[in-house]
């Protein structure tokens, strides 16, 4: 895979760092902070999104106290039909990581289900139903130790970063209506049905307005912006606001197994956590009781990474390793072959897992 030249600017990077830290800022507080008029950002974001090499989306982290269930799903094809499997899986809502990779099985899957008998529903009528598929393995997440943003950026002064996060923005219509990032955390006890038709809707892209909000979702401007300030300050979401991981600087996938005592396992997470490629990090079921997924600046890094995984961590054993040969999919987001976005896919995990429901 290339690592290709970033086609991102300085002032694109920017902008990106600046919507990591408050996703729904106006651009007229935007403009304030990054020194070029409203007019000028919002036509670069759109420049971004609409050319694929960018994206600003929520997902639900857990619904009130049931967390949902990920599983890692390892998938053999029969010969040549990995690539037309892979985009069958892409489409599907609750696939938030498709991989093509080298090793011993074909695809990578990150799945995310209500619970148990939905994964397994998933798995034996959809997954081991295509016509490519000959065989499938299936680890179930017990424990996630953490699930950051890889792609946080340093472009801001930290003077730049403490002026965005102290200003209040009101809610109101347009690309704005995110409150005080300085705010206290409310955390809502349960998403409502109205809740988590806002988060569907955001998926795609995170900066869609009130007013456009309410329409679709049949409620008045001033409950959605309510419910919107709700969210946006308790910890229920997970925001991602990246480039595309091809233009990233850190191209390259992998999934890293490894072994570790069980009353290792979450200080050995704690400190694979710490490490600057890692993303997730997990718990899971069989042979190796962690599963890592990070994103490297190259090939050769791999052989970093698990070094320093070994010397964090030495009760650590590596048991396997894959590299992704081609990344389909993202969290929501559907890539094509360039590795920019093609569309996003919404994680309705309330519709038939298998049904497409691509926007």
């Amino acid at each position: 895979m290339p690592s290709g030249e970033s086609v991102l600017e300085e002032p694109d990077l920017a902008l990106i760092h600046a919507l990591q830290l408050v996703p729904r800022a106006s651009w007229t507080q935007l403009s304030a902070v990054l020194g070029a008029g409203p007019d000028t950002l919002a036509r670069r974001w759109e420049h971004l999104t609409a050319g694929g090499y960018a994206w600003n989306g929520f997902l639900i982290r857990h619904q009130g106290r049931v967390a949902p269930l990920y599983a890692w799903v390892e998938v053999d094809c029969a010969a040549g039909r990995s690539e037309e499997t892979a985009l069958a899986l892409a489409d599907d809502p609750c696939t938030l990581g498709v991989h093509e990779v080298t090793g011993d099985s074909d695809l990578v899957l990150l799945v995310l289900c209500p619970d148990l008998e939905a994964l397994d529903a998933y798995l034996s009528l959809r997954v081991q139903r295509l016509p490519g598929v000959t065989r499938s393995r299936t680890q179930v997440v017990t424990g996630v130790h953490s699930a950051r943003n890889l792609w946080q950026l340093d472009q801001l002064t930290p003077r730049q970063s403490r002026q965005l996060l102290g200003t209040t923005v009101p809610a109101q219509g347009g690309q704005g209506g995110q409150g005080g990032q300085g705010a206290p955390r409310r955390r809502p006890q349960r998403l409502s049905g109205l809740d988590e038709d806002l988060v569907l809707e955001l998926a795609g892209d995170a900066r869609r307005s009130a007013a456009e909000l309410a329409r679709i979702c049949g409620a008045s401007e001033s409950t959605v912006r309510r419910r919107l300030d709700a969210l946006m300050g308790g910890d229920l979401l997970i925001h991602h606001c990246v480039p595309a991981p091809r233009f990233s600087g850190r191209p390259v996938w992998a999934l890293i197994r490894a072994d570790v005592p069980s009353l290792a396992v979450v200080s050995t997470a704690a400190a694979m956590a710490r490490l600057r490629q890692t993303r997730l990090v997990t718990s899971v079921t069989g042979g190796h009781n962690l599963a890592v997924g990070a994103w490297l600046r190259s090939v050769g890094e791999l052989n970093d990474i698990t070094t320093a995984m070994e010397r964090a961590a030495p009760a650590l054993r590596i048991t396997g390793t894959a590299l992704s040969l081609r990344t389909h999919k993202s969290g929501a987001q559907v890539l094509g072959p360039d590795g920019r976005r093609l569309h996003h896919v919404r994680p309705d995990l309330h519709a038939p897992l298998w049904q497409d429901r691509r926007v």
